[in-house]
C-alpha cells in the first residue's frame, strides 16, 4: 500500500490527534482507554528490544516499523500525563531539546570557545541536582534505572563506580575473583546450603563475570546474547540431525546429544 509523505509537523500533529481519539472517554478504544503509566511499561520495554532485533537483523523496513511503535509509547505517556493536568508531548520535546543544549555546550555556545564537557560529567551534575532539589544525598550509581536487563545494569553501576577508583588496576584479581566466587558457589553446592544462599552465590559469581567482560572492554549483555543465538542455532541443528536420523528428542540418549552437538560445532569452524 503506497504512503503519502507529510512534514514531521504534521506527521506529529496527526499521531497526537490519533492517540487523543483512542482514549476518548466516549468513542475511544477500551483497551487503550484503561492503560495507565505502569500497565504501558512493560510494552515500552518490548518495543526497544524490537528496535534492538531490528538493527541486528538489518531490516530497515522493520525498524522504520519499530521505531514508530517506540515512538508510540512517548505520545501514550504524554496523553496520559495530559489528561491528569500534567506535562504533555511538547513539554516532553523541549525538555529533552533543552538538555541536550545543556549537555553539549561545545556545540551550541554562541561563543564556540565553551570547553568540552563529557557526557558522564554533565549527567553526573544533573544528578547531584536533582538530588539536592529533593533534600537527599547524591551517589555516582543514582539514575542506574532498575528496570534494565540485569547483566547490562551491572554493567552500568560497575563503570559508575570505576570513574570514581573503586575498581582493579589490572585483569589478575578480575580473574581471581572469578574464580574465588566459584568456588563459593561449589561450597554452597558441596554444603547443601539453602536455596537463598545459593542463588546469592551465583549472583555473585555472575556479577564478577560481568566485571571480567567489562574489563576486556565486552558488552555482557550483547555477549550474553550472542551465547543465547549461538545455543538456538546449535540446538535446532541438533534436532534436525536427530530428525533426520529417525531419532526424537526424548527418544535420544545423552550421549547421542553430545556427538549430534559437537557434530554441529565442528560444521561451524
Amino acid at each position: 500500500m503506497s504512503k503519502q509523505k507529510i512534514t514531521s509537523q504534521s506527521a506529529i500533529s496527526e499521531l497526537l490527534e490519533v492517540m487523543s481519539q483512542l482514549r476518548d472517554p466516549n468513542t475511544g478504544c477500551p483497551w487503550d482507554k484503561e492503560q495507565t503509566f505502569s500497565t504501558i511499561s512493560p510494552y515500552t520495554i518490548e518495543e526497544a528490544y524490537e528496535v534492538a532485533d531490528a538493527i541486528s537483523s538489518g531490516d530497515m523496513d522493520q525498524l522504520e516499523d519499530e521505531l514508530g511503535d517506540l515512538l508510540f509509547q512517548v505520545v501514550f505517556y504524554a496523553q496520559i500525563s495530559r489528561e491528569g493536568g500534567g506535562f504533555d508531548f511538547d513539554d516532553i520535546a523541549t525538555r529533552v531539546s533543552n538538555k541536550m543544549r545543556q549537555r553539549h555546550p561545545h556545540v551550541f555556545n554562541t561563543q564556540k570557545h565553551e570547553k568540552f564537557i563529557s557526557w558522564e560529567d554533565e549527567k553526573s551534575k544533573e544528578r547531584k541536582a536533582r538530588a539536592l532539589k529533593s533534600g537527599g544525598q547524591s551517589s555516582v550509581i543514582d539514575g542506574v534505572a532498575a528496570a534494565l536487563p540485569a547483566l547490562m545494569r551491572a554493567q552500568k553501576l560497575q563503570k559508575r563506580a570505576a570513574r570514581e577508583g573503586f575498581d582493579w588496576p589490572n585483569l589478575k584479581p578480575v580473574l581471581g575473583k572469578v574464580q574465588e566466587e566459584l568456588n563459593e558457589v561449589d561450597a554452597e553446592i558441596t554444603s547443601g546450603s539453602p536455596e537463598a544462599h545459593l542463588r546469592e552465590e551465583i549472583g555473585d559469581l555472575i556479577f564478577s563475570c560481568v566485571n571480567l567482560a567489562r574489563h576486556l572492554g565486552i558488552d555482557a549483555e550483547v555477549a550474553a546474547q550472542e551465547a543465547n543465538k549461538k545455543f538456538e542455532r546449535r540446538f535446532r541443528a541438533v534436532e534436525t540431525n536427530l530428525v533426520k536420523d529417525g531419532k526424537s528428542l526424548r527418544d535420544a540418549t545423552l550421549k547421542e546429544f553430545e556427538n549430534c552437538w559437537n557434530a554441529v560445532k565442528q560444521s561451524e569452524k
